[in-house]
Formats: structure tokens, C-alpha cells, sequence
């Protein structure tokens, strides 16, 4: 059960490397060449995946969502292939290591603002973000813990799919683990989902604040 949890498998710069990132780079890698390969044989299969992140991300948003469509659509394919690439061999779901979801939400945090200020200005986010002035600090508590909420909400939810297959895998290394590696790779998908619209919904709320 040990190596079910992260570890360092080389170090680099005297700055431990664990399989989690290492599976990163290899996913990173997978994404990029599948990405070249499908918009250059399939290129319909491509325009049905961004026509889906349209739809998805339009219906949260309520706004054209062309400005933001490269960043939440390329957050929903990172957190939908990390959060599956587990079920190959050899390779571990890198949002099982809590910096993982941690960073992701931090992305999410920042860009928040980044569309804000992007949209009204430095000075006129921060005036529209709280009104009155004073609770701007409680504004900005609450942005906090929605970004703990976030990267807890996948790690939780994905350390405890692979925990619950791990277990039944030990148990049961027949036809059961099969389903569970089914229902987990639906779990990832469905997950990657709810962090997408989050964000995309954390984003709206603060270019509504920037259109006050």
C-alpha cells in the first residue's frame, strides 16, 4: 500500500522528482501528440471537442467565452487525462499527489483576477470587487478557501476512487477491478468536468464584478 502514495524515483538539481510528475511529462507529452495527430487526420473530432467546450463553458458563463476558451479548455483536457492516465500500467494519476490539485487551483485563483483586471482595469476590478470598500477583505477570504475547497475536492475525490480499485484489485484480481477501472476513469472525466465549470464559474463572478 505504501507505493500507492507518491515517491521519488530520481532527483534533480539535489530537488526530489516523484513518479507523480514524471507522470506529468509523460501525459503533457501524450496530450501534445495527440492533439497534432487528431487536428491533422480528424480535424471534425477536434472541432466536436472545442463545439463541446463551447457549449459547456457558454451555458455556465452566459458570456462569449472565445477569451476564455484556450485556458478552460486546455484545464479541462489536463484534468481529465490526469486524472485517467492511471489506468496504464506503470504510470500513477498525478491529482493523486496533492500538489497536483493544489497547483491547478492556485491557476484557477489567479486567472480569476488575470480576466478581471484584463477586462476593467487594475483599479476598477478591485473598486467593483467589493462595495463597500470594506469588505474587500472578506472578499478576498472567501476567494481563498473556494481555491482550498477546489484542490481538495479533486484530491479527495480521486485519492479515494484509487484507493477503493487498489483495494478491490487486492481482493478481487478478476472481473470486479475491471468495473471499478471503469468506474474510475468516469469518476476522472466527471471530476474534470466539475473543476472545469468551477472555474469557469469562479471566472464569470469576477467579470461580473469587473461589469458592475
Amino acid at each position: 500500500m505504501e507505493d500507492f502514495f507518491p515517491q521519488v524515483v530520481f532527483t534533480m538539481f539535489d530537488i526530489p522528482v516523484r513518479d507523480t510528475v514524471v507522470s506529468t511529462w509523460i501525459m503533457m507529452a501524450i496530450i501534445v501528440g495527440a492533439a497534432a495527430v487528431v487536428g491533422r487526420r480528424w480535424p471534425a473530432a477536434s472541432e466536436m471537442l472545442v463545439h463541446f467546450l463551447i457549449d459547456i463553458v457558454s451555458s455556465v458563463m452566459g458570456r462569449p467565452v472565445e477569451p476564455y476558451l484556450p485556458f478552460l479548455g486546455a484545464l479541462a483536457i489536463f484534468v481529465a487525462a490526469a486524472n485517467v492516465i492511471g489506468i496504464v500500467p506503470v504510470v500513477v494519476s498525478p491529482t493523486r499527489d496533492v500538489n497536483t490539485p493544489v497547483a491547478l487551483a492556485l491557476v484557477v485563483f489567479f486567472s480569476v483576477y488575470y480576466f478581471g483586471i484584463r477586462a476593467k482595469g487594475l483599479r476598477g476590478y478591485f473598486k467593483d470587487l467589493a462595495s463597500p470598500i470594506f469588505m474587500l477583505p472578506m472578499e478576498l477570504i472567501s476567494h481563498v478557501s473556494r481555491t482550498l475547497s477546489l484542490a481538495l475536492r479533486l484530491f479527495g475525490n480521486i485519492i479515494s476512487t484509487e484507493l477503493i480499485v487498489a483495494v478491490v484489485f487486492a481482493l478481487v484480481p478478476l472481473i470486479v477491478p475491471l468495473l471499478l477501472v471503469a468506474f474510475s476513469m468516469f469518476t476522472g472525466v466527471l471530476q474534470a468536468y466539475i473543476f472545469t465549470v468551477l472555474a469557469a464559474v469562479y471566472i464569470g463572478a469576477g467579470l461580473e464584478a469587473s461589469d458592475q
